[in-house]
Parts: structure tokens; sequence; C-alpha cells
């Protein structure tokens, strides 16, 4: 640990670190905060990222090894009052480790490279939460990259991190593309568009989904608007077979992104060995 106890909500550290809670802020520093062990021990895993971790005493016992990796790294470590922590997490009840880590995003055309084969492209999506969740979804199916669109969250909003759960630090993440501009890119590297919405004709039983793809998700409320379907090459709907309405934004992006992960992995399965038949 560097020097002693921090105790004063009010130090110029804490109040550095404190204001990255604010977008304005973060595009700023092009710094924001990664709370809890999970999404620490990730940030750790990415050389340069993490720039200082405050700790509180217990985290520094409960999470020894965390904590030894930062110090091992050269990350300055600095151990906080509970009251500190409270000023700087975001949770009602914080886990005791807080990192002010670097932008992790990288420009679009080297997040979706022309080997790229599944990518979750995101259209106004304006929950964080809901956002966090696609990108740990993402990451769970495989995928080679996220998206944030201009006109959705900011990635390092403080509750999309967490919902990440440390897939922020795993696969590329790019941003500020407009959706437009994103779609042509992401063609143009190879991959064909689906829009995922309900209003589509098509359903996940109707389409190949073993060629490199990239869904296209829309707002939580209101989908995607018909400018947005047009831009896709298809539109295609998660089939309903029970009486619920609809599917939320996170569920129907895991359903499509692990529906082209199996179909996919079977495909390449099937041309490495062609005698297997396909599914």
């Amino acid at each position: 640990m560097a020097g002693s106890e921090l105790t004063n909500i009010r130090s110029p550290r804490v109040k550095a670190a404190r204001r990255l809670t604010k977008r304005a802020f973060r595009d700023r520093d092009r710094a924001f905060l990664a709370e809890g062990p999970q999404a620490v021990r990730e940030a750790l895993t990415l050389d340069g990222v993490t720039v200082e971790l405050f700790a509180t005493a217990e985290a520094e016992t409960r999470h020894a090894d965390i904590v030894g990796a930062a110090a091992a790294a050269g990350v300055p470590v600095f151990r906080v009052s509970g009251e500190v922590m409270a000023e700087l997490a975001q949770t009602v009840t914080p886990q005791g480790l807080m990192a002010v880590c670097r932008f992790v995003h990288v420009p679009l055309s080297e997040a979706v490279p022309p080997t790229a084969r599944l990518v979750a492209l995101l259209a106004h999506v304006r929950d964080p939460g809901n956002a966090g969740t696609v990108l740990r979804t993402a990451d769970a199916a495989g995928a080679d990259a996220v998206v944030f669109t201009d006109a959705s969250v900011d990635p390092y909003n403080g509750k999309c991190v967490r919902a990440s759960a440390g897939s922020l630090f795993h696969l590329p993440v790019a941003t500020g593309t407009p959706v437009a501009q994103a779609v042509r890119q992401v063609r143009d590297a190879g991959l064909r568009i689906l829009a995922a919405d309900g209003t589509g004709k098509a359903t996940l039983d109707d389409v190949d989904l073993g060629a490199p793809t990239a869904w296209l998700f829309g707002n939580e409320a209101w989908g995607l608007p018909p400018e947005l379907l047009e831009l896709a090459d298809e539109v295609v709907r998660v089939p309903i077979y029970g009486r619920a309405e609809s599917l939320n934004l996170a569920t129907a992006a895991a359903v499509c992104l692990y529906a082209s992960a199996r179909a996919q992995r079977q495909t390449l399965h099937h041309v490495e060995d062609p005698s297997t038949p396909a599914v």
C-alpha cells in the first residue's frame, strides 16, 4: 500500500476518481471506474490499462491476490476508508475494490477485421444494464466484437461496466460510429447484417446462421425504426412459442448470438471434417 489510509472524501485523489462517474470527465480524462473484484481482476490482465487501485482494509485481506497482482504490475494501490469507498462506489453495498482504468475501445476497423464471424451492433441501446449484459453475452458466445454506435449508452458507464462482469476487458469494443456507417463498415468486412426485431417475417428457425453475421439490436422500448431495418440484409424475429408478448433486449440478444455461435461452430466443424453430417 502507498502511504496511509485515505479517509477524506474531499482529497484531490478521491475527487479526481469520483468525477469519473460523469461521462464528460470520463471522455476528457479517457478513463473510467471499474468496481468490484471481477472487473478489477480482468482489468489487470491487460497491460497498462489499470492506472490505480483503491481498496479497503477488508478487501485488501479478502482479495489479497488481486491487490498483490496490482502491486506486482506497478499499479499504485491506495488503502481507503469505508466512507471513501462509499463515495467512489456506485452500488449500495460496495465490494471494497475500485480501479481507475484507461479506455480500452478500439477503432471499428480494428474491432471488426475481415476474419470476424460474429459481431453485436448496438443501435440506440440506452439502458446501461442491458448493454453490459449484451456485452457479457457476446463474450460468452465467442463473438469477435461489440459495437456501441454513437446513439447508444457509454460502455464506460458504471452500471454497464458492472453488468459486463469483466467482459469489457475480454473482446474488442468499438464506440461512437453512426449506425449507418457502422453497418457499411461491418458489411465491407464480409459480414451480413441481421436485424433482430419482432416485426421480422423470418424467424431464427428459417435463417441459415452459419455465415459470418453481425446482429443489429435496437432500443429497449421501441426496437429498430424503419430506416435502420432497411439497413439490414434481413429482419429476423425470435419465435415465441408460449404466451409471452415479447423478450427483453438482453434475452433476445442472448438467443440470437448463441443461435449464430452454435450454427457457425457446426459449419466450421463440418468444413474441417466433411464426413460429419450437418445437424
